[in-house]
């Protein structure tokens, strides 16, 4: 390697290393007009001090939810004051008082104390200060089904939803963000008559679309000529077997951050080698280690097979084992494959010819199950 292929310690491939971080909002923002435009339909008679609407946001992870949430309230910010937008991550806020206090920092600009405080005197101050400005409250609640698995979530939606019955002209909205397609809310039926929300989906991405996104980053977080064409493929094509695109991202970063290391001035082959041998390891784990006992005790079944076991055979060896019903173990299988761990093929034989073959994605020898 000649002198000027050596990295020197003060120099660096990233132009914005912060362009691959999980919450960066891209300027450019592709593939999601439609789904954006449903959000502005829903939030633009709030402009004109009328109702919003509520919604449901549904998609797999890694479809541009969260983020298009955010384009659109930085949009709406941008063009009018009346309308306050909260965006709240639900698997770090599940409680009332936490709900009620992020609201709280985004009109007041501060959290409201800890304690000594009521939950009550918050919510007032808050509904008040709407009423006295004419403002209406959109309220994102990203990965909404932890605040059904908390219990809590009818009582945050009744506090948001009917606040206009103790505080006339007060105008609200929830826009709810589910990435668990699985999952299925019951809301009481005294919030079920003010939450009748519209549906906007959002698909996985395509190939070319996550290859496209993924080149505006390499645009926006590398300096020219770094990456090429061969690599950032074969970035865009790993995200894509894996269903998510932020997999292709941290991919990106990690790449960058192995060429650092080795003084490189370019990403190689043998640098995303190395990226994809690490990833995989640090995602396989997370993961895991979110998995219900059900979901666990399934999986533990498929590793102990250790042979292409049919979906029929695992279905009843796992019902009896957990005493559950058919449609649970299908709902498990499902969500294992949802979350990659196992594919499921096919086979053309079995009674009715649809027999499917359980695949196990990774080395179960390599985890903590």
């Amino acid at each position: 390697m000649g002198i000027e292929d050596i990295l020197m310690y003060d120099e660096s491939l990233f132009k914005n290393i912060n362009a691959f971080d999980p919450d960066y909002l891209p300027p450019n923002y592709n593939f999601r007009d439609t789904q954006m435009e449903a959000m502005a339909i829903a939030i633009r008679p709030a402009m004109r001090n009328a109702q919003p609407s509520n919604a449901v946001i549904l998609g797999s992870p890694a479809t541009g939810k969260t983020t298009a949430v955010k384009k659109v309230y930085e949009l709406v910010e941008k063009n009018t004051d009346k309308v306050v937008c909260v965006y709240i991550n639900c698997q770090l806020h599940t409680t009332r008082f936490g709900i009620i206090s992020q609201i709280h920092k985004q009109i007041f600009g501060h959290l409201p104390p800890e304690s000594g405080v009521p939950f009550a005197k918050i919510y007032e101050k808050i509904m008040l200060e709407l009423q006295k400005k004419g403002q209406s409250l959109i309220l994102s609640l990203d990965d909404v089904n932890y605040l059904f698995q908390s219990k809590n979530a009818n009582k945050i939606f009744y506090d948001i939803l009917r606040a206009y019955e103790e505080f006339p002209g007060v105008k609200t909205a929830i826009f709810a963000i589910l990435s668990d397609l699985e999952f299925r809310y019951v809301l009481d039926k005294n919030v079920n008559t003010v939450f009748i929300p519209q549906e906007i989906m959002f698909q996985p991405y395509s190939y070319s679309e996550i290859e496209d996104i993924l080149r505006d980053r390499v645009r926006a977080g590398f300096y020219p000529n770094v990456i090429g064409d061969d690599i950032i493929e074969q970035v865009a094509m790993y995200a894509f077997d894996n269903g998510d695109l932020r997999t292709g991202i941290a991919l990106l970063r990690s790449c960058g951050n192995i060429a650092e290391a080795d003084a490189s001035r370019e990403i190689t082959q043998e640098h995303f080698d190395e990226a994809v041998d690490s990833l995989v390891s640090i995602n396989i784990s997370q993961v895991l280690s979110t998995l219900t006992e059900n979901e666990r005790s399934l999986l533990l079944l498929i590793t102990e097979s250790r042979e292409n076991i049919t979906a029929g055979d695992l279905g009843e060896a796992f019902r009896e084992k957990e005493n559950v019903s058919y449609a649970s173990y299908n709902r498990t299988l499902d969500k294992l494959e949802f979350l990659r761990l196992i594919d499921t093929k096919y086979t053309g034989s079995g009674a009715r010819g649809n027999s499917r073959e359980i695949i196990l994605r990774f080395n179960p020898d390599d985890y903590q199950i």
